[in-house]
């Protein structure tokens, strides 16, 4: 019996901005969505929750920030913290992904399809979020 397909939202955490990525486990891939506010607490987790209440999904992965060597550093911690949040307001599962290098990737993913540089500067977190639950369905996958 094939396993059962699952949603899943993604998060780049960021200081001022949270990207946002969907993907589902039949198909394996990731899509980006959108580029949240993330100053404001309040406001943040009221857009996760309309994201939460239109995606439906079964599982939520945040990027784990981490120097290139491994080492966390204080965004490291910021990022857990938001991942205990996000378990505790919505009680689903929340996964930790490395993040090394996510937003170096999304742009030049970016660039590559002529939306780099700083006039598309919000469209790099939510495709570093689809960087970063790409990565996890990819392990999950194996």
């Amino acid at each position: 019996m094939a396993a059962r397909s699952e949603t899943l939202l993604a998060f780049d955490f960021g200081e001022r901005f949270l990207g946002v990525a969907v993907g589902d486990t039949e198909v394996g891939m990731a899509h980006p969505l959108v580029a949240i506010d993330a100053r404001a607490a309040a406001q943040r987790f009221k857009a996760v929750a309309a994201l939460i209440n239109e995606w439906k999904p079964t599982r939520l992965v945040v990027g784990l920030p981490l120097s290139l060597e491994g080492e966390a550093h204080d965004l490291t911690r910021k990022a857990q913290r938001f991942a205990r949040q996000l378990q505790g307001r919505f009680g689903l599962p929340v996964s930790l992904q490395d993040e090394r290098l996510s937003s170096v990737e999304a742009e030049s993913r970016l660039r590559a399809i002529g939306r780099g540089g700083r006039r598309h500067k919000d469209l790099t977190h939510p495709v570093a979020a689809q960087v970063i639950l790409q990565a996890y369905l990819d392990e999950a996958a194996r």
